[in-house]
């Protein structure tokens, strides 16, 4: 699963590497532990505008689904199981036609042995940033006047899938983190999402989860660079 990341790149660099048409208002800050419900970066394409116009938006990290009362949950939804997504009321939608790449540097897994969590960071081979597969909605507060901007939230959501090779050593979840090749399909509104397409996601994901390194770090704590800092050694 992923429950804590990286983000070290700026909006501008979003941008130009996700070939963002609009940039949202109020765009989080780099930071490297980030915590589910806060801000994020998300890359979307709006099909209210044809054609469909690629954005760049801060979104929440933990989905509310369109339906609810309120934002909280019983349940986490800072990530969803790839393999239940299209069948789930809290993210069926989201799958048939809203979609997003999450940006990441990296994210942070812990191995537990007994009592004992040893946390890691798990990055790409080449230093680039990873493009996580993700899903997003607009939830309407109630409680808000019509007039108040703050009244439209937008949230998203990681998709999870089973680890595979030198990753399942530490963790039996992975976020799914799609190639480049996969990005445009992801996020075309007008291709409706079903489980068969996500599962198609989540093969085309394979072959790069297999070249992610990691190694040790230290306890993640605060917010810095030296979060990344490996305690010991190379990365696996």
């Amino acid at each position: 699963m992923c429950g804590r990341y990286v983000i070290t790149d700026t909006a501008a660099d979003l941008a130009a590497m996700f070939d963002v048409e609009h940039e949202g208002a109020n765009l989080p800050e780099p930071s490297w532990n980030i915590k589910p419900t806060e801000q994020i970066p998300i890359v979307l394409e709006s099909a209210k505008q044809e054609p469909a116009v690629r954005r760049l938006e801060s979104a929440r990290w933990s989905l509310i689904p369109s339906f609810a009362t309120d934002p909280k949950s019983t349940f986490p939804t800072f990530n969803a199981r790839s393999e239940s997504a299209a069948e789930k009321p809290t993210f069926k939608k989201s799958v048939e036609a809203r979609r997003a790449l999450i940006p990441a540097t990296g994210y942070y897994e812990w191995h537990t042995e007994g009592s004992t969590k040893t946390p890691y960071f798990v990055h790409s081979d080449d230093g680039l940033p990873l493009a996580f597969a993700g899903l997003y909605s607009w939830w309407r507060n109630p409680a808000l006047a019509d007039d108040d901007p703050a009244r439209w939230v937008l949230s998203a959501t990681i998709l999870t899938a089973d680890a595979q090779g030198p990753l399942a050593a530490i963790h039996d979840r992975i976020p799914v983190a799609l190639p480049d090749e996969a990005w445009d399909q992801w996020l075309d509104p007008h291709t409706r999402g079903d489980q068969d397409f996500v599962d198609a996601a989540v093969a085309a994901s394979r072959g790069l989860a297999e070249t992610l390194r990691f190694y040790e770090v230290a306890p993640v704590v605060g917010d810095g660079p030296e979060l990344i800092g490996p305690l010991r050694g190379d990365s696996v």
